[in-house]
């Protein structure tokens, strides 16, 4: 049995019940196979594979806190410091009802390598907790953020370990957790990022994964003699990240006729209407069923369905695996040239097997998606030296980070035979760093 053969049956026999970390782990380790292989033996000798897919460091903690009526409630914490190769742990908290231990090992394990590619110096980690911010009041998630931090705070710090935003983790949550860590700690440091602006945030953050988004997948499809402006786009998702990469795609001259929640998607033939969807989503904080009030022409459909409208770009931002075969041979039948996941892993492993055999082009969130961690990273320099950058500053080192990302994965693919397939690309581009630095650094 080969050595990648061996390090995924062990993780799978070691982690039961955590899908979406196998997944991951097999989706990576299969993919660095040419580079494995040419060093086998020194790999196994010091353990390297198992050293990279096994956490440095993973903590778990209750997390009680107290509602409006009086009644506590006991919710889970969890942060997985995965790896600190090449700088300070960095990943998002996210708080939905679906996370649990698997899901925050996957999101940590693909961080090591989204981080690697900015060419920024930020190791990977994930947290979060299965609390969910919907239907609470303000003060409920001030409590919960306030029990959450009293523990993380023992384990995060500027040089350490740096959290910032994900799903359910907006500027309020972020904020509510500075608070109690500066309280707590007594430092007023940029331990956090995805802060306010009047707090040491950075102005781009919020639109910078939606962004970045655009920018990488503008520059493939010019390196592939096709221009976005014009396309159709269909997007999923109407939190930060759908809605940012829809104002970026409509700015560079694309339509995007779709997006959708958790109970429903709408298609509006004339594109989305950005100012409404922030309106429904960000201020008001309301369900997509209310968009029609604001563009009668539009359809609102409930469940799912965004991927059976014709379109040429298809970018996936909504969560995990949400894109399946179905879905993908519904795209390609309707001609879509390009899929860049705006989310991390949105696209099942049989549905970008099917893209990729189809000749079009896909490009992996762990590259696609890198701009929000690439600001954050902007965000901590800011904080470091006590600056303050402006949007055009921020997000013109944004863009070029995403061109230059682009074309590091689409040069790791042609060095190793697989071009055009930017999903092995990211993988051996990322781990290049990470291994050299691992090695450099002895068995730790």
């Amino acid at each position: 049995m080969s050595y990648v053969d061996e390090v995924i049956e062990r993780i799978e026999r070691e982690n039961p019940s955590e899908p979406e970390f196998h997944q991951a782990v097999r989706e990576v380790l299969n993919s660095l196979r040419p580079v494995v292989d040419a060093n086998e033996e020194s790999y196994r000798r010091d353990a390297l594979l198992e050293r990279l897919v096994n956490p440095e460091r993973q903590i778990k903690f209750r997390v009680p806190w107290i509602d409006d009526k009086g009644q506590v409630h006991v919710n889970t914490g969890y942060r997985v410091q995965f790896s600190s190769a090449i700088g300070p742990y960095k990943g998002g908290l996210r708080l939905h009802p679906s996370v649990n231990l698997g899901i925050i090992k996957f999101l940590g394990f693909e961080q090591i390598f989204k981080n690697s590619l900015t060419g920024l110096p930020i190791g990977g980690g994930k947290g979060g907790s299965d609390f969910d911010p919907k239907g609470k009041s303000d003060r409920e998630v001030m409590s919960f953020c306030q029990s959450f931090m009293s523990e993380l705070c023992k384990y995060i710090g500027s040089d350490t370990d740096i959290p910032a935003g994900d799903i359910g983790t907006g500027a309020r949550e972020i904020g509510y957790l500075f608070g109690e860590y500066k309280k707590l700690r007594g430092l007023f440091t940029g331990v956090l990022t995805g802060k306010g602006l009047s707090f040491g945030g950075s102005l781009a953050r919020t639109e910078a994964t939606g962004y970045g988004l655009l920018y990488i997948t503008e520059e493939m499809l010019k390196d592939h003699g096709q221009d976005i402006a014009g396309k159709t786009v269909t997007v999923s998702g109407s939190g930060n990240v759908a809605i940012y990469a829809i104002e970026k795609a409509r700015q560079l001259g694309a339509k995007v006729v779709t997006c959708s929640d958790s109970t429903g998607w709408v298609y509006d033939p004339d594109g989305i209407d950005v100012a409404a969807l922030k309106e429904i989503k960000e201020k008001n904080r309301q369900r997509l069923t209310e968009y029609k009030k604001y563009r009668p022409q539009s359809e609102y459909h409930e469940g799912r369905g965004v991927w059976t409208v014709p379109c040429e770009i298809a970018l996936p931002c909504a969560t995990q695996n949400e894109l399946t075969l179905e879905d993908a041979k519904t795209l390609a039948a309707n001609g879509v040239i390009a899929v860049a996941e705006g989310a991390n892993m949105p696209t099942t492993a049989e549905a970008t097997a099917y893209l990729q055999a189809q000749g079009i082009l896909f490009l992996p969130g762990k590259a696609s998606n890198a701009g929000g961690v690439a600001t954050s990273a902007l965000e901590m320099s800011q904080n470091s030296e006590r600056l303050h950058w402006s949007f055009e500053q921020v997000d013109a080192q944004l863009k070029d980070i995403m061109i230059d990302l682009y074309h590091h994965i689409d040069d790791a693919a042609k060095r190793y035979g697989k071009d055009g397939n930017y999903v092995d690309g990211a993988n051996i581009a990322g781990f290049e760093k990470v291994v050299d630095a691992m090695i450099s650094q002895g068995i730790v």
